[in-house]
Formats: C-alpha cells, sequence, structure tokens
C-alpha cells in the first residue's frame, strides 16, 4: 500500500505543483479534477448503503457551485454580484434537487427526503469549498497561502499516521475509526503547525515584509487545519459506518477516498 501511495504521489504532485504555480484556469481545472471525482464517489458510497442520491445532481451541482463561486476570480467585474451570483445558484440547485426527489418519491423511492438531504449536502459541501479553493489563490498574496495551508495539510496528515506508527495506543474515537489515536492526533497539531510556520516564513519572501503570509500566520493556519482535518476523516468515517462500507472509492489506489479532499485539501 505505501508503495502505490508513493507511486500515485510522484505521478501527480509534479502537475499538481506545476497548476498551483500557474493559477487562474489551470488550478481551477486542478480541484474539478479531484472533486468531481470526489462527488462521484460520495454519491456512489450512498448507492451501496441503499439511499437513491442523484448522481448527475451531485457532480453536476459541485461544478455550478464551485464555478459560480471562482467566477469573481476570473471576470474581476462580477465581484459586487459575487454573494448573489453563488447564493443564485445555490438556490437553483435546491429547486432542482427538491424537484428530483419529488419525482423519485412519486416512481416509488421509499426515503426521498433522505435522498434530498444527501444530494443537497454533497453538492453544498464539495461545490462550495472547491469554490473557496479558487478564492484563496486569488488572493494578492494568493499563490504563499496557498503554498502554506497545502503543505500545512499534507504534513500534519504525515506526522499524525507517523506518530500513529510508533507511539499510538489511546484510541481517539473506537467506533468510528479504531486506528486513530490521540497520540497521532497531537502529532498531526505539532508537524501541521510547524510545517505550517515553514512555509509560512518561506512564503513571506515571495509575498514581501508587508504581506500577512509569515511565520506567524502560517503556524495558525498549521493549528487551525491540524485541528479541524480530523473532523473530516471522522466525518467520511461516519458516513461509510452508517451505510456499511470500507472503502469509498478505489479511484487513487491506496489513497483511498477523494471525499476526503475536505478542508485539508488532500491533493
Amino acid at each position: 500500500m505505501l508503495r502505490q501511495r508513493l507511486i500515485v504521489t510522484l505521478l501527480l504532485l509534479p502537475p499538481g505543483i506545476a497548476c498551483i504555480f500557474l493559477g487562474g484556469g489551470w488550478y481551477f481545472g486542478l480541484l474539478l479534477f479531484f472533486f468531481l471525482p470526489a462527488a462521484y464517489e460520495y454519491a456512489q458510497m450512498m448507492r451501496r448503503g441503499g439511499h437513491r442520491p442523484a448522481l448527475p445532481l451531485i457532480v453536476g451541482g459541485t461544478f455550478l457551485l464551485a464555478s459560480a463561486q471562482a467566477a469573481p476570480a476570473f471576470w474581476p467585474v462580477l465581484q459586487p454580484v459575487a454573494g448573489t451570483l453563488s447564493g443564485g445558484m445555490l438556490t437553483l440547485l435546491l429547486v432542482v434537487a427538491t424537484t428530483w426527489h419529488l419525482v423519485d418519491f412519486e416512481r416509488g423511492a421509499p426515503a426521498s427526503g433522505t435522498d434530498w438531504a444527501i444530494t443537497v449536502a454533497g453538492m453544498a459541501y464539495l461545490g462550495w469549498m472547491g469554490g473557496y479553493f479558487t478564492l484563496v489563490r486569488a488572493l494578492p498574496d494568493g499563490l504563499s497561502w496557498t503554498m502554506t495551508i497545502l503543505p500545512a495539510v499534507w504534513f500534519s496528515d504525515s506526522g499524525a499516521y507517523t506518530v500513529v506508527s510508533r507511539l499510538g495506543k489511546h484510541r481517539l474515537s473506537p467506533r468510528l475509526s479504531p486506528k486513530k489515536t490521540w497520540e497521532g492526533y497531537i502529532g498531526g497539531i505539532v508537524w501541521g503547525v510547524a510545517f505550517g510556520a515553514l512555509f509560512g516564513a518561506l512564503g513571506s519572501f515571495r509575498a514581501g515584509p508587508e504581506s500577512a503570509v509569515g511565520f506567524r500566520s502560517g503556524a495558525i493556519v498549521g493549528l487551525f487545519v491540524s485541528l479541524v482535518g480530523t473532523l473530516g476523516d471522522l466525518g467520511i468515517s461516519m458516513l461509510k459506518r452508517q451505510v456499511g462500507v470500507k472503502d469509498s472509492s478505489n479511484i487513487l489506489g491506496a489513497h483511498g477516498c477523494l471525499c476526503r479532499c475536505r478542508w485539508q485539501g488532500r491533493f
């Protein structure tokens, strides 16, 4: 499994880093490369659990919401109506999702209310978050912020795994994820803060002395993503336990669930 993880990482990392540095449509395309399969696997996971979410709406809604959120970053003329644009798109998708599941109920679906909630949750979570990743990159110091946030996430995750494999004894959430431990959680926080501070300091050299990016802000970002990142993992574990599946995806082999792209941004 470790070998598969390494191979996938080596294949995806160079083009991924290039897209981050290029920004614009390249970066948005990179996000879609991960978020759209994440939307697909989320819908498929819930279907394997006996639910009937609207797969086309979840995937299409993720794309439309992310695009509506990101549009002002590409066309500054839209910035005054950014909230209206994204809010209007969300409202439209809610209406379409409601119509879809009302029709599905009339055709015999046993739990359309639950299916509607699953559909809306998938669109909103993945689409809304995907748009915000683009907005962060579009900030004046967006490249420095992005290259502070993502390494903090990656190293926090690696730190948790390293500590768990060596020192993990006390389970963090035995029912949801028996392999997660308090030692790993704390180790992930330490690594996230340390590498967030490091990459924040490196980013400050590029952004300049007047930028908010720096050692202290990087440490704060690392602390935040480390604290909340585990919630994303546990949330996916909760869904998997509820629908009775072990693995939610094989799209990236040993890297497992693309839905875990959460705020951590696992890509």
